[in-house]
């Protein structure tokens, strides 16, 4: 049996939390949950020749992911980014710049890897460099047309600017976002304001998407497609903080867009994905010993 081929395009780095070292990179954090989840997950990205980097490639592989896909750079260090957290777990970035992940480069190996993908998840965040935004749109671009190729927008900092999202959207055929981030893109797009629901039936009028998703922290999340929509309330958990939980969400909602599962399922899993997250420290907590099901069930 063939595992559907997902691909997470873009950063991959430490996060230097307060407790420690974890591996990152909402591209990474996407790709380690939708392995989990039984796909094969692959991270395309860049890192240096440096400590750091042969630290990643040792951290996929003890992860069951491959580091086939990540690139070297002989000038450009390992991305990296200082995280605090806040009483409820909810963290505050500052992103090291330039690095690896400025400089992705497009290759033939990556031809054939976007060619060959049944998902593909990018961000905002990676284009910060017009090198990497090149790369980034050449790989959208190389996909098949049946390919699912998801934006999951990400703004950090000022890494981000209307061209930016509107061609991102334009490559994109289904959009993921927070509901910190919809008014922002609102103002970026010159859209009129309104319910999150007029925001997205909007945004898959104007881009023509399969589905837009708005996710809204523990209140759950809305999710639309046309002539569909269906919301969730959320699960509650007690959060130990909340990096990758986002990413974990777009890795269930994707894993079941690929079995063809009906929206309220694949809003389902989705929700339960980024709970169980959130319950954990870091981005990629390992598989449970009683196996993932098992634990996704204890949500509720």
């Amino acid at each position: 049996m063939n595992l559907p081929i997902v691909v997470g395009l873009g950063e991959i780095l430490w996060d230097l939390l307060p407790s420690g070292r974890q591996l990152g990179g909402a591209p990474a954090n996407f790709a380690y949950i939708s392995h989990l989840l039984g796909n094969r997950g692959i991270v395309a990205s860049r890192i240096g020749r440096d400590q750091l980097g042969e630290e990643i490639r040792a951290t996929l592989e003890r992860a069951g992911l491959s580091h086939q896909f990540l690139q070297s750079d002989d000038s450009q260090p390992t991305g990296t980014v200082r995280v605090q957290l806040d009483s409820s777990g909810q963290p505050k970035f500052e992103i090291s710049q330039p690095v690896a992940w400025d400089y992705l480069e497009w290759t033939e190996d990556w031809k054939a890897l976007a060619n060959s993908a049944d998902a593909v998840c990018f961000g905002s965040l990676a284009q910060r460099c017009p090198k990497a935004r090149k790369t980034i749109f050449d790989f959208l671009s190389a996909a098949r047309a049946e390919t699912l190729r998801i934006c999951d927008v990400n703004l950090r900092q000022k890494f981000y600017n209307a061209d930016i999202i509107r061609k991102s959207f334009g490559l994109a055929n289904a959009v993921k976002l927070n509901h910190e981030e919809v008014p922002q893109v609102k103002q970026l797009l010159e859209m009129s304001d309104g319910s999150d629901l007029l925001f997205c039936q909007s945004l898959i009028r104007q881009f023509e998407l399969q589905w837009v998703c708005v996710t809204r922290g523990a209140n759950g999340s809305l999710l639309c497609r046309p002539g569909e929509t269906h919301e969730h309330t959320g699960y509650r958990v007690k959060v130990k903080d909340t990096i990758g939980s986002g990413d974990a969400f777009t890795a269930g909602l994707v894993c079941e867009y690929l079995r063809r599962r009906p929206l309220a399922q694949m809003n389902e899993t989705a929700n339960r994905m980024g709970a169980w997250v959130a319950s954990h420290s870091g981005a990629m907590p390992p598989e449970p010993a009683s196996g993932l099901e098992a634990a996704l069930r204890k949500l509720g």
